[in-house]
C-alpha cells in the first residue's frame, strides 16, 4: 500500500506540475512580469524619498530581494516549484483517497481534485483573492494563518457533507464552512498600492482558473495511477 501511495503521488504530481508550468508560462508569468514593472517603479520612487543606504544595507536588501532572472532561469525555477507543489498536494490527495478506503479511478479522482481545489483555493479566495507582486496586502502571517484555518475548515466540512450521513453532520459542515468568515479575513489596506486594479483582477481570475485546471488534472492522474498500481499489486 505504501508503494502504491508513493508512486501514485509522485507520478500524479509530475503530470500536474507540468500542466501547472504550462499554464504559468501561457498566462500567469506575463501578468507577473507586467505587475513587477509597477512594483519596481514603486520601490525606486521610495528609494529617492530616503537617505542613501550604506554598503552593508544595500547588500542585505539585494539578498532579501533576490529573484531569478527572466528567461531560462525563471522558467526553470517555475517548473521546479510547480512540480514540488503539486507533488505535495498529490501526497495529501492520494493519502486521503487511501484513508477513505474507496477504490477511486480517474473520473472519481477528478471529482476529488475539484473538491480539493474548492476547499484549499476557491473557498479561501472569497476572503483573500490571489495577489500579484506589488499589490499591498494584509500582514503575511495573518493571511497565512487565516488561509490555513479556512482550508482545514473547508476540507473537514466537505468530508462531513459528502461522506457522512445525518442532519447533524450536515449542520456541522455548514458551520465549519462559515467559521473563517465569521472570524473574518485579514483586512487589506486598499488606500495604497502601485498595481492597477485591472492587472490585479486579471491575475486573480487567471490564477483561480489555472489552479482549478491543475487540480482537475491532479485528481484525475491520482485516481488513474492509484487504480493502475492496484492492478500491479494484484498481478
Amino acid at each position: 500500500m505504501l508503494t502504491r501511495i508513493v508512486m501514485s503521488a509522485l507520478l500524479a504530481g509530475l503530470v500536474a506540475g507540468i500542466v501547472s508550468f504550462g499554464g504559468n508560462m501561457w498566462k500567469l508569468t506575463p501578468i507577473i512580469i507586467h505587475a513587477e514593472i509597477f512594483e519596481n517603479a514603486h520601490v525606486h520612487d521610495n528609494s529617492h524619498a530616503h537617505s542613501e543606504p550604506s554598503a552593508s544595507e544595500t547588500k542585505a536588501v539585494k539578498a532579501d530581494l533576490w529573484a531569478p532572472e527572466n528567461g531560462f532561469e525563471r522558467n526553470l525555477w517555475t517548473l521546479i516549484a510547480g512540480i514540488v507543489t503539486t507533488t505535495g498536494f498529490a501526497f495529501l490527495l492520494v493519502g486521503a483517497i487511501a484513508f477513505s478506503g474507496r477504490n477511486v479511478d480517474m473520473k472519481e479522482g477528478m471529482i476529488w481534485g475539484l473538491c480539493a481545489f474548492a476547499a484549499l483555493f476557491a473557498w479561501p479566495s472569497l476572503g483573500l483573492a490571489p495577489e500579484p507582486p506589488g499589490l499591498v496586502a494584509a500582514n503575511l502571517a495573518d493571511r497565512q494563518l487565516w488561509w490555513l484555518l479556512s482550508g482545514i475548515a473547508a476540507i473537514v466540512a466537505l468530508a462531513l457533507l459528502l461522506l457522512k450521513h445525518g442532519a447533524l453532520w450536515k449542520v456541522v459542515g455548514v458551520l465549519l464552512l462559515a467559521l473563517p468568515y465569521i472570524i473574518g479575513a485579514p483586512i487589506v489596506d486598499v488606500s495604497v498600492g502601485n498595481v492597477p486594479a485591472e492587472i490585479a483582477s486579471e491575475f486573480a481570475a487567471a490564477s483561480l482558473v489555472l489552479t482549478g485546471v491543475t487540480f482537475l488534472v491532479l485528481g484525475g492522474a491520482s485516481g488513474f495511477f492509484y487504480r493502475k498500481f492496484e492492478h500491479h499489486s494484484q498481478a
